[in-house]
């Protein structure tokens, strides 16, 4: 089944599957049965993510920062616990961002997608 990704503030839809908040910081506005599952350790840190909010690093170190913290065993287990379930069903990892190309839910589906591929 396919790994997707939205923002959590993007119409829920039955094609989501399974839907996972993954982000640090609880989004205003969205209520638990919305979010689905929440999986806060799959977030970046917040000093991760202040830094590049205030400008301190780039998405390059953004990036190489977040898929640093996701090689952390407990978080890699995550990750594999994921996989397993997008066997069975769509899994959509969500956050609070509006632009992919910039957000962590990108990097945490590839991330899932891979080891989904790797476990096959």
């Amino acid at each position: 089944m396919p790994v997707q990704s939205k923002s959590i503030y993007e119409e829920a839809l039955p094609a989501d599957g399974v839907r996972v908040l993954t982000t640090n910081y609880w989004p205003r506005g969205v209520s638990r049965e919305r979010a689905g599952t929440y999986k806060r350790i799959l977030g970046p840190s917040r000093d991760l993510l202040r830094a590049y909010k205030d400008g301190a690093i780039d998405w390059p170190a953004y990036e190489a920062g977040y898929l640093a913290e996701m090689a952390a065993d407990d978080r890699r287990e995550e990750i594999r616990r994921l996989a397993e379930l997008a066997r069975a069903e769509t899994v959509t990892v969500m956050c609070m961002c509006k632009d992919e190309a910039i957000c962590h839910r990108r990097l945490l589906r590839d991330l899932i997608s891979r080891e989904l591929e790797a476990t096959a």
